[in-house]
Parts: C-alpha cells; sequence; structure tokens
C-alpha cells in the first residue's frame, strides 16, 4: 500500500487565485485531478485535514469540506483515526478515459476544431443517412399520475414541484418586463437552439453547479426530457439498435425509445446504479445508454464512481452515446450533491439533458441538453425542424430568473423546504401505516419509495389512493422485465407539512379498501 503525504505536485495553495472559485471547491478540484491524472495513486494516503490546513494557511472546515465531497463521490475513503486515502478500488485502467475531461475547465477546444477529429474517427456522419420507415408503435400509456376534475395535481403526484411556493408574483414581474420592451425582432423566427442569453446562462450554472465545462453553443434549449430524448433517438439511432435503458426506470423514455423501434435492453439496478457489466453482457455494442447517474429514477439510488467510469470507459471503447438524464438532482438532503457524469467526459460520448420543469413548474415545457461539440450543427438543425422552442418571453424570462440570482435562491429555498416536508409525510407514514410500507433510504429527491407487503398488487393500491384523492405512483410502472417487490413511488413536494397526516391517513383508508377487494 503506497504511503504518502506529498501534494506539492497539486499546486493546491494558489488553486483558489487560479480559478477564482471557493478555496473548498479549489481543492477538491485539484485533488480530484491527481486522483484522475494518476499522480495520486489508488490507496495513497492524504494529509490530515488539520496538517493540510496548517500546510495550506486555511481553515480547517475548508479541507473538511473538500474532503466530505471527494468521499461522496466515491474518489476517496475516510477511516476515522486512520486518515483518508485514495479509494483502493479505483483502477489506472478506468481511470484514463476519465482523465482526458480534466483540461475541459480549463480551456475550451474549438467547435470546428473538435468536429473535424470525431469524423476522422472514420464514425458514420450523424446527419444525411437515410431512415428506414418506422412501424407504427402504439404507446402504453400507464396512467398512473391522473389529475383531479379541475386539472390540478393530486398529493403524491410525482413530478410536481411546490406550486403554492413558487414566486409567482416575481415570475409575472419578469415576464412583464418583457412584454412591455418586447424588442421588435422577438417578433420573428428565433434561433432553433434558443435564445443566445438563455444559452449562456444555461452554460455558466451548469459549471458552477454541475461541474460540467461547456461552451454555449453546445447548449440546446429544448421542450424538457422528453423533446431532449425525441431529438437524440431521431439523430442518432436507426431503428433496431440496441440502447440500454434501466430496469426499472423511467417508462415515458422507454415509450419514447420504443416509438422509433429501437431494441431496449434491460439492465439491473442495485446499490451502486446500473449495473455496467451486465449490461455489457447483455449487449456490448449497443448504441446508446439512457440513464439517471445522479439520482436514479425510482429507486434513488446514485451510480457509484467506479461505475461511471466503467460506463465511460464501454461508450469510449464501443463508439456509443450515454445520454444522462440528470432530473431532481439540485435536491440532495444529505451529502455532498454529487458531480454530473457528464463531468468526467474526457471522450465526448455524454448528452446531458435537464429540465426546468422539477425546479420551476412543469407548465413550462423548457429544459435544454448539452451535446457534445461534433454534434451541434446537427442538433441545431434538427431542433428547428423537429422540436422548435417555446418564445421569446417564456425563455428571455428564464434567462432573467438565472441571472439575476432568483433561480439559486429559489433551488436553496426549495430544498429546504423539500427536506422539511420529506421528513414530515415519512413520520407520518410510519405512523399510520405501520407494518404496510417500509420506507428505502434516499438521500435526495423529490419523491419517497415505499416498500408493501409482498401480496399486494402495488398498481392495484394506486387506484385505491385514487378514490381517496390521491395519486402515488406504482414501482411495477417502471419495469422493464425484472420482477420487483411491490411499492410505492409517492412524491411529497406537493404535499405541505401540515396535510401530511391527512394524507397518510387517506393511504391507509386505501390500503383498508384493497384489502377488502380481495375479501370481498
Amino acid at each position: 500500500m503506497r504511503d504518502t503525504s506529498d501534494l506539492s505536485g497539486l499546486r493546491l495553495a494558489d488553486a483558489a487565485q487560479a480559478t477564482g472559485m471557493p478555496t473548498y471547491r479549489a481543492l477538491y478540484e485539484r485533488i480530484r485531478e491527481g486522483i484522475l491524472s494518476g499522480k495520486l495513486a489508488p490507496s495513497s494516503r492524504l494529509p490530515s485535514t488539520r496538517a493540510l490546513a496548517s500546510e495550506l494557511g486555511v481553515a480547517r472546515g475548508t479541507v473538511e469540506a473538500a474532503y466530505e465531497r471527494l468521499v461522496a463521490e466515491g474518489f476517496v475513503i475516510g477511516r476515522g483515526a486512520a486518515g483518508s486515502r485514495v479509494n483502493p478500488h479505483l483502477s489506472g485502467a478506468r481511470l484514463d478515459a476519465a482523465a482526458k475531461a480534466l483540461p475541459r475547465g480549463l480551456r475550451h477546444r474549438s467547435i470546428g476544431d473538435e468536429k473535424t477529429a470525431r469524423t476522422n474517427t472514420g464514425e458514420p456522419a450523424v446527419n444525411g443517412s437515410p431512415r428506414a420507415p418506422r412501424r407504427n408503435h402504439r404507446i402504453e400509456n400507464p396512467s398512473y399520475v391522473p389529475l383531479s376534475a379541475h386539472g390540478t395535481p393530486l398529493p403524491l403526484q410525482n413530478g410536481m414541484p411546490a406550486f403554492d411556493e413558487f414566486p409567482r408574483k416575481l415570475w409575472a414581474r419578469l415576464a412583464a418586463r418583457h412584454a412591455r420592451h418586447l424588442p421588435a425582432d422577438a417578433l420573428s423566427y428565433q434561433d432553433a437552439a434558443g435564445l443566445s442569453p438563455l444559452r449562456e446562462a444555461i452554460a455558466g450554472y451548469l459549471a458552477i453547479a454541475r461541474g460540467i465545462h461547456c461552451d454555449p453553443a453546445q447548449v440546446i434549449v429544448t421542450t424538457g426530457f422528453q423533446g431532449a430524448l425525441a431529438l437524440i433517438a431521431r439523430l442518432l439511432l436507426q431503428p433496431g439498435d440496441a440502447v440500454w435503458c434501466e430496469d426499472p426506470g423511467y417508462f415515458r423514455a422507454h415509450e419514447a425509445l420504443r416509438m422509433v423501434n429501437a431494441t431496449l435492453v434491460p439492465v439491473p439496478v442495485d446499490n451502486d446504479g446500473l449495473d455496467v457489466a451486465e449490461g455489457e453482457r447483455r449487449a456490448r455494442h449497443a448504441r446508446l445508454a439512457v440513464i439517471t447517474p445522479s439520482h436514479q429514477s425510482p429507486l434513488s439510488v446514485a451510480l457509484s464512481l467506479e461505475r461511471r467510469l466503467a460506463l465511460l470507459n464501454w461508450a469510449q471503447a464501443n463508439q456509443a452515446w450515454i445520454v444522462e438524464d440528470d432530473y431532481d438532482s439540485e435536491f440532495r438532503y444529505t451529502g455532498a450533491p454529487l458531480p454530473a457524469l457528464k463531468s468526467l467526459d474526457g471522450g465526448e460520448r455524454v448528452l446531458y439533458a435537464g429540465s426546468f420543469g422539477k425546479v420551476l413548474f412543469p407548465g413550462l415545457r423548457l429544459g435544454y441538453l448539452v451535446v457534445p461539440p461534433a454534434l451541434c450543427d446537427a442538433f441545431t438543425a434538427a431542433t428547428a425542424l423537429l422540436s422548435p422552442v417555446h418564445g421569446w418571453i417564456e425563455q428571455a424570462t428564464v434567462t432573467d430568473f438565472i441571472t439575476e440570482g432568483h433561480f439559486s435562491r429559489h433551488i436553496r429555498r426549495m430544498r429546504q423546504l423539500y427536506g422539511e416536508r420529506r421528513a414530515a409525510l415519512a413520520d407520518a407514514l410510519r405512523q399510520h401505516l405501520p407494518g404496510r410500507i417500509e420506507l428505502a433510504q434516499q438521500a435526495g429527491g423529490m419523491h419517497l419509495l415505499g416498500w408493501i407487503e409482498p401480496h399486494r398488487d402495488d398498481r392495484a393500491v394506486c387506484r385505491a389512493a385514487h378514490a381517496h384523492g390521491l395519486a402515488p405512483g406504482a414501482l411495477s410502472y417502471f419495469r422493464i422485465e425484472r420482477q420487483l417487490p411491490p411499492a410505492l413511488v409517492m412524491s411529497f413536494t406537493n404535499v405541505p407539512q401540515a396535510s401530511a397526516n391527512d394524507v397518510a391517513q387517506r393511504l391507509s383508508r386505501a390500503f383498508d379498501d384493497d384489502e377488502k377487494s380481495h375479501r370481498g
């Protein structure tokens, strides 16, 4: 086992000044860089927080914050009094591909250079190839998220943020400002990839919040994740192409892929996320993988660092693409937020999709996609034909919401609120449904996963719950082929703390009704 405390080669002392980041973040970035580049080998011992803080002349808490983030992401293992060491399971082979990502935060390659480099690999061109006719596909609609008679969301309905706490007056003021001062060119057709100021704002936000350093030209404004996935499928897939899908996973993504006649390859998910080795065993030469690595839908686990690197290596070796759906990653209640998979993407194989629907409100129907530089032209052209985004006022309003600081403040406020609502609903469920529901341990997200008694049908329980004005989801709807115990997927974001007991009591009555239906 290698033992070292020499970090001098990482230039930690001038990290904050060189990058302009907060000091703890700069320390984290430099140590992470050292691990990925091999300067800090697996099992290398790191200096104690006290020693490193003294050497750098910073507060001990600053170093602790950097170490905690490295531990949360799997780069470092903390061993109490024995100190912290680089994760011994990070093999050099898996680190090689990720190490290529390191310069991305310090320099930007030009779009033209990257496009030339990629086409020289011999990979078929994205645009210009004719496509075979697609068969008609019957869309399955597991209506597990019904609306009330008035079209308003029901308690426990998934994907619904706290409408009661959204700053509607602020939003209306920003929108009205643009409506009053509407420039003449806003009445014309807009850039198909989205307003330039919005794309710049998104790129800036991703650099700070998700560790993704991209040129604004790589950002494509979409009509949410579904719009992004539709574009990806039309451009990167041919009928019959194999696509890795999480099992269980987001069922609307499965249906979108079936509509383009993709061959779904169900890959099981365990406590470490997508089982990459099993995916390779089932379909090594798949064209695409669609994953939710930061907060898996619906099991809420995170893809481990070892599997992230293995997934990137698989994509690079097979010239496959990865779609990273980073939904609700903003809401983590324990530990540091995990970085995006895209932040490790040295081979430019990841297409990163985000949405404003979960953070702001779904009626906005606005999201974004970060594509590799080689795909910018193709995706911009396809967006104009297949998925034009909303008008100028909506995009301009979101731009101001981000650049004026309202977006970050809203996320911080919702993270606090959702943490409180999460705890209140969990307590109420344990109180009113003892023995009937067992809540899974989750670090973040917008829903609770509750395992129910094995003899129950989770879909039947959902139907009974709807009769009581509730709309939980059934885990069964998320599976492709895998047999799973029954469970409920229950949003807490739209359940105020004062309503938690009432909601739990109504759900308990739904369980009673389900039992009566089986006895009768």
